[in-house]
């Protein structure tokens, strides 16, 4: 008898629907957004250079390439087409990773450079700690040792997408209207 209900129970429990992990709603939330391109702002920027080459020029973000399991957002500061975000699932999360290239298409010296997630995170927001590729990467190129310490945070809801960048002493955060499509721009440097 005992065995019968065991059987039942475990019946029950195979039989119920699983919930997806909030990394593939996060991912199934940019879907909706393929294609298509949005304009942003500056809200926070704490302990930023003088020189920022962020400050006083038009962000769009394009949502380009989307296939199972992985999002291609390119980066659109002014004229610069060098940055892509890559939002990639993994087995345990999601992965942040960012393309940085050269006009002629080469890769930057200060490249690949992300992280994986350690939390679940939620459907609407994911975050990113540095990982060991990028600490190396950033003490060899001699950025500020707050890099190493990089947390990057992507979140969506509500018509706006928000990337943020923080650190000690360091926040950036970039907000996008995502109810406001804008023209998409020219494909990012490097993947013409």
């Amino acid at each position: 008898m005992h065995i019968r209900n065991i059987l039942a129970t475990l019946s029950l429990l195979i039989a119920l629907p699983v919930a997806a992990a909030p990394a593939d709603d996060f991912l199934a939330a940019l879907q909706p957004l393929c294609g298509k391109a949005f304009e942003g702002t500056i809200t926070t920027n704490e302990g930023g250079a003088a020189n920022d080459p962020f400050v006083g020029k038009r962000l769009v973000m394009h949502v380009r390439e989307c296939k199972t399991g992985e999002v291609r957002i390119p980066l659109h500061v002014g004229e610069d087409r060098s940055r892509t975000w890559i939002v990639t699932r993994t087995t345990t999360g999601l992965r942040l990773k960012h393309d940085h290239r050269h006009a002629d298409g080469t890769e930057d010296k200060l490249t690949q450079y992300g992280g994986d997630t350690i939390a679940l995170g939620t459907a609407a927001r994911q975050d990113f700690p540095a990982d060991a590729f990028s600490k190396t990467l950033f003490a060899d190129n001699k950025l500020p040792p707050g890099a190493q310490q990089n947390v990057w945070g992507l979140e969506q809801g509500q018509g706006t997408f928000t990337y943020e960048l923080s650190r000690p002493g360091r926040v950036v955060r970039m907000v996008f209207d995502l109810t406001k499509p804008v023209a998409a721009p020219p494909a990012p440097w490097g993947h013409e």
